[in-house]
This record gives C-alpha cells, structure tokens and sequence, in this order.
C-alpha cells in the first residue's frame, strides 16, 4: 500500500529535480524528506531517483511512478474536496417533491435559481400528491415538499411559500363567462368538474366548504386528481371548475378565468421538511428557499 505522504514528497523531487527546493515547497527539512523517498523505494522494490551531488534525475521506474502518483495525489485533493463541499452543503443531492399545480410557475422560478446559486448541488423533482409527498417525507425518500398545508401529517416543519385566489374556469362560450363575477347563486345546478377526494382532497374540501349550508348546489358531474386534467375537461366544454389562480398557466384555449364572490377563498403551497434531517445539502436548499420566499 502506497502511503500517501510518501507519494506527496516524491512527486515534490520528481518536479523539483532538487531536494532542497522540494523541502522548501514541503515546508520541511531535507533529511526527513531524503527518509521519506527512501522509505517509498523500500516499498515498491526499485529505485526512483537517480542522485549525486550535482544533480537528481528520475529513473525509468520513477517516471512511471510519478505519472501515476501525481494522479493519486489529484484524485486524493479532489476526494477530501468533494468531503469537504458536502459536509459544509456546498455539494450533494436533493430530491424535491411538489405537487403539479406548484410546477407550473413556483417549482421552475425557484429551482433555476437553486441552479445557478448553487451548481455542484443535484436537485431530482419527484412529482406527487400532497399525501404522497408528506408520506414520503416521512419515510425520508424525499429531502423537502412543496405540499398543501396539511399540518395533521407527521411530525414536520411548514412554512408558507405562494398564496393565490381561487378562480372560476369556464368555457368561453358559457353565459357566465358574459359576468365579470358570477355570484354564488349562478352556480346552482351547473355541472362542476370537481377535485377528487382522494388525490385533491385539499381543492376537494375547499370548494365543498364554499356551498355547505347553501342552496345553490352545482351537479357535480367528474372527480378528477390533477388540475391539467380538470381544465382539459373545461376547455372540452363539459362543465365549469373551481381551481387555483396558477391553473391560467396552463393557457388551454377557449377557457376564461373569473373571479369568485368571495375574495378570501385561496389556496397555499407550503414549504415541509423534517426537522431531523441529516443531508446538509437539503438544508442549504432550504434555507435559500426560504430566503427567496420572506
């Protein structure tokens, strides 16, 4: 087994050519520096250096060596470099998740940021449900979610990082879409394509939320996961929908956008994470999420 330090003196004689120069780039004096060239010779069997009194040359076994070791010494460098950058989050793999409505402008703004701030820093996407990221949060699969605030699931950290209105989809050809803001009561009896229950349970019961207690009920005619497929349905024409203000991003044509009756009605993205989490390259991203989003 070569020893490192042994490698380093070596390749310092075999630039030099002279001892006393390579001692002074060592910082060392020249008898421990003559021991240590002797020491590696013993270890590989042949001589190195040719030497006399008026010069030192490398012999061929020598040259060979130096070749290689000045190589070993390069890799060793970058090795403990590479330790260092990950330990101190300057380096390492983040696996995100985020929910689809979230990749339609946040995700993208924030993460070329990421990029160009922090380039030795991989960063997977894993597209999910909140349910799911929060589980796999859990489960330490992912690094950091950008989930619905469902604040009852795991022992996690949340802060808020988007706030936007809900808004009323519909095809362009509806009458309502003549009203710069339908009311509660125009709804009533108009096939809604609504948000599942399972997989958008957070949509699902914020606009079920807006009709308990009234009387003006739409007819719920599709339960649908995914905002993209909700607003395909839209734009075919089969029935209006209550989505986040983010879904105009998705720009389907001879869909318009209206306001709701009610201002307050919004949706929000938090930021999740747990608070044990041991990749300090997930805390560096995390702590420059939350910089950009104060």
């Amino acid at each position: 087994m070569l020893d490192l330090a042994q490698l380093r003196c070596f390749v310092a004689v075999a630039e030099e050519l002279h001892f006393g120069r390579a001692a002074v780039r060592l910082h060392m004096t020249q008898p421990p520096l003559s021991r240590q060239i002797q020491l590696l010779e013993h270890a590989v069997g042949v001589q190195l250096l040719e030497r006399t009194s008026r010069s030192v040359k490398l012999t061929a076994a020598g040259a060979v060596l130096y070749k290689d070791a000045a190589t070993l010494l390069r890799l060793a460098q970058q090795a403990a470099r590479a330790a260092e950058r990950t330990g101190k989050g300057e380096a390492g793999r983040v696996v995100v998740g985020y929910t689809a409505v979230s990749g339609y402008k946040l995700i993208p703004a924030l993460l070329a940021e990421a990029g160009r701030r922090f380039p030795e820093i991989e960063i997977e996407l894993m597209e999910a449900v909140s349910t799911e990221q929060l589980k796999a949060l859990e489960e330490e699969t992912i690094d950091l979610a950008f989930a619905r605030p469902l604040h009852t699931a795991g022992a996690f950290r949340y802060h808020r990082v988007a706030r936007e209105p809900m808004m009323l989809a519909l095809p362009a050809r509806h009458p309502l879409a003549r009203k710069a803001k339908p009311r509660l009561a125009d709804l009533a009896g108009q096939p809604l394509v609504m948000y599942s229950e399972k997989e958008g349970k957070y949509f699902h019961d914020k606009i079920a939320a807006l009709f308990t207690a009234s009387a003006a009920q739409p007819q719920y005619l599709h339960h649908i996961g995914q905002t993209h497929t909700i607003m395909a349905l839209v734009a075919a024409g089969l029935g209006l929908a209550i989505v986040p203000a983010s879904a105009q991003q998705l720009r389907f044509e001879h869909v318009v956008f209206r306001p709701l009756w009610r201002a307050d009605v919004v949706a929000e993205i938090y930021l999740a994470w747990r608070p044990d989490a041991a990749n300090p390259a997930a805390h560096t991203i995390r702590e420059f999420i939350l910089q950009t989003q104060r």
